[in-house]
């Protein structure tokens, strides 16, 4: 290297260190974006607080995916509690032949008809016939627990009974002409019938409903009739059964299972993306780490109390209430059997809805006249208090419940839906039942840990002390009292 060479190197070194601190500041007076200026500062976050954050993230996908999937596991519990007890099968048809009372875990049941409910597996099966008997009220869902279809009164066989043909989500051959066709979504498809029981002597006389929910007949479309298995149905009355969904880390395996199970369409691309956040993805191994475990733990125990403080402290659009001056509450809230709103799905409302029921379908919303069902909901009393499992209470019902088939009064859990679980096992009142009524034909319930001294006999639902309770008005074939308010139950109140 020439001397003259040397002098131009440190001369420019000699430079370069005169302009560092100048350099130094101008780069600290840089320009940032906000989004910048709000993240560090243009530099990569601390390892740990980067872990920290992606953990946060994974928790809240796991909230999510709870809120958006319970629909699914809550049938997923009904079939696998169904299953242990009865067995599996598309001839097996488990009956509640004596009625459901408490010891059926299942979120809110109704004690006043009779039961037939049945898992379908269209991808072990292929395309299912099920001949429907007259005088249903039933439905078939999904799993994802959105109808397929009414079945009775609001039903393509209007009440008289027919041949549904379910097929499953990718069939692709003949649909033969003479049934109620309808494909869908997911393979498994849940079966959901009801039979009105007629008076008897001494209150509901469920032999008939039981008889006409035997006549019930379920066989493979393509399958000869000499090679049909024979229907079964059991009966679930008296027996202690499960039927409820996961409250542990047993919810992913299952929901795992669920999502291999299925086909890609059966789940909406934006839930995939939540799901695949937490490792669950279609044919791709579930294996969380032991801190991603914990997580999901955590997940599966937090969000039903988010769930239950929302339902706790309501909606702030009131659209929940049926009237302006009582606490009587609409579960869907003004949405459609499937949670549209005006201009959104209301995803938090369904989730409320599936915390503590099962099966929503059309007939429960829409406003027919002497055919569908209403179900008021009462969680407070008329001062606005919580209903206390160790008060006593009163309600008033006024003459003539607008119910063409029947009316009925339930008390239930309000954590799950599950039936008040006091010594007296059905904690469900009638039109049916021996119910005294008063001079001009209204009628007044009690509630309460022990019966009041007012109440008659057949006029009091057991409550559990320290427990709160919910009450539920089911209307069976609503009449146009009901829609125009002419006619409304009075609040539940505190009895003196």
């Amino acid at each position: 290297m020439t001397r003259e060479n040397i002098r131009s190197r440190l001369f420019a070194a000699t430079i370069l260190a005169s302009l560092a601190p100048a350099l130094a500041a101008a780069q600290e007076t840089a320009p940032m974006s906000p989004l910048m200026e709000q993240i560090n500062g243009g530099k990569w976050l601390d390892q740990t607080e980067a872990q920290s954050l992606a953990d946060e993230f994974f928790y809240q996908n796991a909230i999510q995916a709870y809120l958006r999937t319970l629909p699914a596991l809550n049938v997923i519990g009904m079939r696998d509690g169904s299953e242990a007890t009865f067995g599996a099968g598309y001839n097996v048809l488990p009956i509640w032949k004596e009625r459901m009372d408490s010891r059926t875990w299942v979120p809110t049941p109704n004690a006043d008809v009779i039961y037939s409910m049945s898992y379908l597996d269209l991808k072990e099966t292929g395309p299912l016939v099920v001949a429907a008997p007259p005088n249903v009220i039933g439905m078939f869902t999904d799993f994802f627990q959105k109808t397929i279809t009414d079945v009775g009164a609001i039903g393509p066989d209007r009440a008289r009974g027919g041949l549904y043909l379910l097929l499953p989500p990718d069939y692709d051959g003949e649909v033969p002409q003479g049934y109620f066709a309808f494909k869908s979504p997911t393979y498994n498809v849940f079966l959901f019938f009801r039979t009105i029981m007629p008076k008897g002597a001494d209150g509901p006389d469920p032999a008939p409903a039981v008889a006409n929910a035997e006549r019930t007949r379920i066989y493979p479309l393509w399958t000869p009739e000499k090679d049909v298995k024979p229907m079964s149905f059991p009966d679930g009355s008296g027996k202690d059964i499960d039927m409820m969904y996961p409250v542990d880390n047993t919810y992913w395996r299952k929901l795992k299972d669920f999502v291999d199970y299925e086909p890609v369409a059966a789940i909406d691309p934006d839930l995939r993306g939540i799901l695949a956040q937490i490792g669950i993805e279609k044919g791709k191994a579930f294996t969380p780490t032991e801190g991603q475990q914990a997580l999901l733990r955590k997940a599966v125990e937090t969000a039903p109390r988010m769930i239950l403080a929302k339902r706790q402290l309501g909606r702030p659009d009131k659209r929940n209430y049926y009237y302006p001056d009582r606490q009587w509450e609409n579960v869907w809230a003004g949405a459609t059997a499937d949670w549209m709103q005006e201009s959104y799905l209301d995803v938090l409302q369904r989730a409320t809805y599936f915390q503590v029921a099962y099966s929503s379908a059309p007939a429960m919303v829409m406003r027919t006249l002497d055919a569908g069902s209403k179900y008021p909901v009462a969680v407070r009393d008329a001062d606005g208090d919580f209903l206390d499992g160790g008060k006593a209470y009163k309600l008033h019902m006024p003459p003539n419940p607008p119910a063409a088939l029947f009316w009925a009064v339930t008390a239930y859990n309000i954590t799950d839906g599950t039936m008040v679980s006091a010594a007296q096992r059905m904690p469900s009142i009638n039109g049916f039942n021996d119910v005294e009524t008063n001079a001009d034909g209204s009628i007044d319930l009690w509630f309460g840990p022990e019966k009041p001294a007012a109440a008659p006999d057949g006029n009091w639902i057991q409550t559990v002390p320290d427990r709160n309770f919910l009450v539920t008005i089911r209307l069976y074939g609503t009449g146009t009292e009901f829609f125009d308010q002419s006619w409304k139950p009075d609040d539940v109140v505190k009895a003196p």
